[in-house]
């Protein structure tokens, strides 16, 4: 449990640092490129994650959940063939998948997103695609090793990379054309990931090296398959409601009377600032969300119950509490920041809509993956897919409503969190192995009700730091005094640290 404990809290350090530099790399995004060349980075993207997790076949979620079992069980001699298998599939889905990909992007810029200015970008991202795809799969292999740091390094490597070349070089592609600065984005985000492959390549080549493999050794293309086709139905339908998404958003909004530029742009908006500003704390969920999948998988295989519990119980307990944080501030200060930060010069008002709704989005990345591990797959992606229908129907009906418009779409886009999380945690109660109920989640979310509450009573016409801070150390109190934060949890954490 110590070595669990530690690679998460090391992961969340890095995965926090790199969150940093990637807000960074958002805030000079958006003041040198402007809202427009924003507005068509961001609506491309989603076509960009769609193609990545199309090309992707959840491999990556297979090769960690099989070499965590293999290394669990001892048979290390298995694992280089295992990363073999996983690398001739990706090589073979990348030939299959991209004609297609190149021969479909004009329609999808034309017709699907009306605008033709995302063309280029599209363009540029598809050579991006084998570059994230070798990366997730070095990534997997080395997380299934329980070798956290490397794919931590890695990432805070790329953002560093994006930063530097955004300040340094994008000035030089601004113009009067938003779809060249956006095309130049894509670009570095494209430089940004060969760096990060390089050096897991790096790594990844050190450690196959010291693993032991048989050129006549099992197949593994039916084990990795049947991981990975039920993730992959799962991760692909949640990227073909995001693909779709600001398909559906920009047609709504025209249908209400927007104009199309003007979507394009509060998409860019919502989804390039609003989003990002809420996910910032996400990078404690998301380390958990790493290491939980070999974690819970080696458990598992070695039937060690009482382990399994314990890491589960904390992964969501942490989850909980940080998103009682998260969404108490940026419920009271959220749109207040999103000025500040980026310079935007509307006060919208988004983030209290969107703050206590995603109070359930910290929970969903650890919940989602402990269902993974748990071989229930299925569940995970019929779960993905319920939230997701639900989202897009909800999303077309009140973003076309003109009295609405883009609050709908705010309201929709919380939904599908909302429904996708609360079925991720009633099948995971469904499991008699584990002990999990929804008492996790009930008392930090009365907590922040209670903080949104008292607290503008307490800090009246402070200024916003001091305000936050107030906030911060209002619902720290709560916590603790509702036992919510343990000292044993502190004390656990540090005989960890000071063991030799």
């Amino acid at each position: 449990m110590g070595s669990f404990l530690k690679g998460t809290l090391f992961l969340m350090f890095v995965i926090f640092i790199s969150k940093c530099f990637g807000f960074m790399y958002r805030m000079q995004f958006m003041r040198i490129a402007g809202e427009e060349a924003v507005g068509l980075y961001m609506t491309a993207y989603p076509t960009f994650i769609f193609f990545i997790s199309l090309i992707q076949l959840g491999i990556p979620i297979a090769i960690s959940k099989l070499i965590a079992e293999y290394s669990a069980k001892r048979k290390a001699e298995h694992v280089v063939s295992i990363m073999k298998t996983a690398m001739k599939i990706s090589i073979c889905s990348i030939i299959l998948f991209s004609p297609f990909i190149y021969l479909s992007i004009p329609y999808i810029a034309k017709v699907l997103l009306h605008n033709e200015n995302l063309i280029f970008t599209l363009y540029i991202s598809l050579f991006t695609i084998p570059i994230v795809v070798f990366s997730s799969l070095i990534k997997a292999y080395l997380q299934g090793l329980a070798k956290i740091a490397p794919t931590a390094w890695a990432q805070l490597l790329e953002q560093v990379v994006r930063i530097g070349l955004i300040v340094i070089l994008l000035p030089y592609f601004i113009s009067e054309s938003p779809a060249l600065t956006a095309a130049a984005a894509m670009g570095i985000t494209a430089i940004g990931e060969i760096f990060s492959l390089l050096f897991l390549a790096y790594f990844y080549k050190k450690s196959s090296q010291t693993s032991k493999t048989t050129s006549d050794g099992p197949s593994f293309a039916k084990p990795i398959f049947n991981i990975a086709l039920p993730s992959a139905g799962s991760k692909l339908f949640g990227t073909f409601t995001w693909f779709l998404e600001p398909i559906i958003f920009l047609k709504a909004l025209t249908v209400s009377g927007l104009a199309a530029s003007a979507a394009t742009t509060l998409y860019g908006i919502i989804s390039g600032v609003h989003i990002p500003l809420l996910l910032f704390p996400a990078f404690i969920p998301a380390a958990l969300s790493i290491v939980l999948v070999p974690a819970v998988s080696s458990a598992l295989a070695s039937k060690n119950y009482t382990l399994l519990n314990k890491r589960i119980t904390h992964s969501l307990r942490l989850s909980s509490l940080i998103g009682c944080l998260a969404a108490s501030v940026f419920f009271l200060h959220g749109d207040e920041l999103t000025m500040l930060l980026f310079h935007l010069e509307e006060n919208r008002g988004y983030m209290k809509i969107l703050a206590p709704i995603f109070y359930f989005y910290y929970i969903q990345s650890p919940l989602h993956s402990i269902l993974q591990a748990m071989d229930e797959a299925r569940s995970a992606m019929m779960n993905s897919i319920y939230g997701g229908i639900g989202k897009l129907f909800l999303l077309f009906f009140l973003a076309s409503q003109p009295a609405i418009q883009e609050n709908g779409a705010i309201i929709a886009i919380g939904f599908g969190v909302l429904i996708t999380s609360f079925l991720h945690i009633a099948s995971i109660k469904q499991n008699q192995k584990i002990a999990v109920g929804f008492r996790f989640f009930l008392l930090p979310y009365c907590i922040f009700i209670a903080t949104c509450i008292i607290q503008p009573i307490i800090a009246f016409n402070l200024p916003i730091i001091l305000s936050c801070l107030v906030t911060v150390g209002f619902v720290l109190l709560l916590l603790i005094i509702t036992k919510q934060i343990r000292v044993n949890d502190l004390l656990y954490i540090r005989s960890i640290f000071s063991r030799s």
